[in-house]
């Protein structure tokens, strides 16, 4: 009788172990660099705790817009944009969830001067008094900047000192500009060799919010679904403040 039970036992095992294999899966997430590094961390424990198997490849706004225009395969994205890739039926419109939000920052070189930028009016300072400024033309702080220019009276004065890098804040650690423009948690995350002044004041500040969605063309939908009750349970929330974002209200 023990043997047979033994041997039960034991088929048993095997026809689970078979189940959770049959079950894990591969995930492609497309995402923001914004996403990385709370991925860094996040995904190693989904894996951990589910089985499947993060395949992510991280981008900023232009070069997402062009892998998504090429017909990238993905089963999750997590980025800004969402809304557009849904109304053109690459995203499913009933998955769609807030994860992040993030605010843009100011940096500077390490050891440099932190110019005030606590209000409008010593940021519009900061901005005149700065000799050269830059930021990531293919980012999502170069939809917003433009138009804050303008705003404050001074997109002429900042026209010839504006210098869009593709390197973004590597400009302002190697010296080629003086104030960089980034997303909160790239200045808190990425550079140790660029510092935060801090986030734009709030009169001026643009939130992105990233949300996910699962493709309409997904192999893998339940687990990408799985991912994302992952990225808002509360133990995801306390990485996304860790990394200098905010969690999305739910």
């Amino acid at each position: 009788m023990k043997i047979f039970l033994a041997a039960a036992k034991i088929g048993f095992m095997i026809l689970l172990a078979q189940g959770l294999a049959a079950e894990a899966a591969e995930v492609k997430l497309i995402a923001g660099v914004a996403m990385s590094a709370v991925m860094g961390e996040l995904g190693p424990q989904f894996e951990r705790t589910t089985g499947h198997k993060l395949v992510i490849w991280y981008g900023n706004a232009g070069t997402i817009r062009r892998r998504m225009e090429a017909g990238e395969a993905f089963d999750l994205f997590v980025a800004g944009g969402t809304d557009g890739y849904i109304k053109r039926g690459k995203i499913d419109a009933d998955t769609r969830t807030e994860i992040v939000r993030v605010g843009i920052g100011v940096g500077v070189r390490a050891g440099a001067p932190k110019p005030d930028i606590s209000s409008a009016e010593a940021f519009k300072r900061a901005l005149l008094n700065a000799k050269s400024v830059t930021y990531n033309p293919e980012g999502a702080q170069a939809i917003h900047l433009p138009g804050l220019f303008e705003r404050l009276g001074i997109a002429e004065q900042m026209k010839a000192k504006t210098k869009p890098y593709r390197k973004g804040l590597a400009a302002v650690a190697d010296g080629e500009a003086e104030l960089g423009f980034a997303l909160t948690n790239e200045l808190l995350s990425f550079f140790s060799s660029v510092e935060l002044v801090g986030p734009l004041p709030p009169e001026l500040q643009r939130y992105f919010v990233f949300i996910a969605g699962v493709g309409t063309a997904a192999e893998q939908p339940e687990a990408a679904k799985a991912l994302i009750r992952f990225l808002r349970s509360p133990a995801a929330v306390a990485v996304i403040k860790a990394k200098g974002l905010e969690p999305a209200t739910p």
